[in-house]
């Protein structure tokens, strides 16, 4: 018979049927946002491509992580006397959410740099330095929640997670600079699209140390880890999707300003909810101007 793990006990079935909803709804909403991401990604200029791409790829990442999620939960239990019983596979889906987030978090800072005005050395500076932030915050948090003492240790539950803390205030301080300097450098609409953007997406970041935290306050209940599940499941929708769709619109409204600029050019019409911003822009061919016929070859 399989020992259940020691940080799951049995689930009620309407507690069960809870984190079930909310691993289903947050990979719906993931694999929705990966369409969009995929069929929207030419919406934005050349410039501001690179943010289009990390939103694809990560929500990507994520709806596969939910898909393996939402396995693991539904082979991790078993049914017995009207309580679903957890065995050694349910453990796994802990693991999982952290090497989802090893990835996405550190797109979700190249998705928000990718729409700043911080460019050259210095971008790819803050670009690698709050990437490996996000990344060793989440490593560092998985140590201490998952690997040391199978999570169960509250000293090293703290200890890293206070060593998590160090990346994530820098990610913070870091983040908030590119777009403080950003701020001035853009039109209205897209500066109040990026500091709500960055509001999302520091705010929702905020709530994954919250969670983390139970263990270390609290005996990790059947309501308890319902609770964490509910909260990270729609943590992760917020800070995916919600932060998406805001980073799109602000690449869109920097692209029309710069098509209407003179300073870039767009083939297509830009849009922002239902508003006309800009017209088509066609590039230059070899010093022909914009929307000129172009010569056909000699027979």
């Amino acid at each position: 018979m399989d020992t259940p793990t020691p940080e799951l006990q049995t689930m009620p079935l309407g507690l069960y049927d809870l984190v079930q909803l909310a691993l289903l709804g947050a990979g719906f909403a993931l694999f929705a946002y990966f369409v969009y991401a995929w069929n929207s990604k030419d919406e934005v200029s050349v410039r501001y491509r690179p943010s289009a791409l990390a939103g694809l790829c990560l929500a990507g990442v994520a709806a596969l992580a939910y898909l393996i999620l939402y396995l693991d939960w539904d082979s991790g239990f078993r049914l017995e006397g009207g309580v679903y019983v957890p065995n050694e596979e349910a453990r796994t889906s802990e693991a999982t959410r952290y090497i989802d987030w090893s990835v996405t978090v550190p797109l979700l800072t190249v998705e928000l740099l990718a729409v700043c005005s911080v460019a050259g050395a210095k971008a790819r500076t803050l670009r690698f330095t709050t990437m490996a932030a996000a990344f060793l915050m989440i490593v560092t948090g998985y140590l201490g929640s998952q690997v040391l003492a199978e999570g169960r240790d509250r000293t090293a539950l703290v200890v890293w997670g206070l060593i998590s803390t160090v990346f994530f205030v820098y990610l913070y301080v870091a983040l908030i600079g590119a777009v403080r300097v950003s701020l001035p450098t853009m039109g209205r609409e897209a500066a109040l699209s990026l500091r709500n953007a960055a509001i999302v997406l520091l705010g929702s970041f905020g709530i994954y140390p919250l969670v983390y935290a139970v263990p270390v306050f609290a005996d990790v209940t059947p309501a308890w880890f319902t609770t964490m599940q509910l909260a990270y499941s729609a943590n992760d929708v917020v800070a995916k999707v919600g932060f998406g769709v805001l980073v799109h619109k602000v690449a869109k409204l920097r692209t029309a300003e710069d098509v209407a600029a003179g300073i870039d050019t767009h083939p297509e019409p830009v849009w922002s909810s239902h508003v006309h911003k800009s017209d088509a822009v066609q590039p230059r061919i070899r010093g022909v101007a914009s929307g000129a016929a172009v010569p056909a070859a000699p027979r």
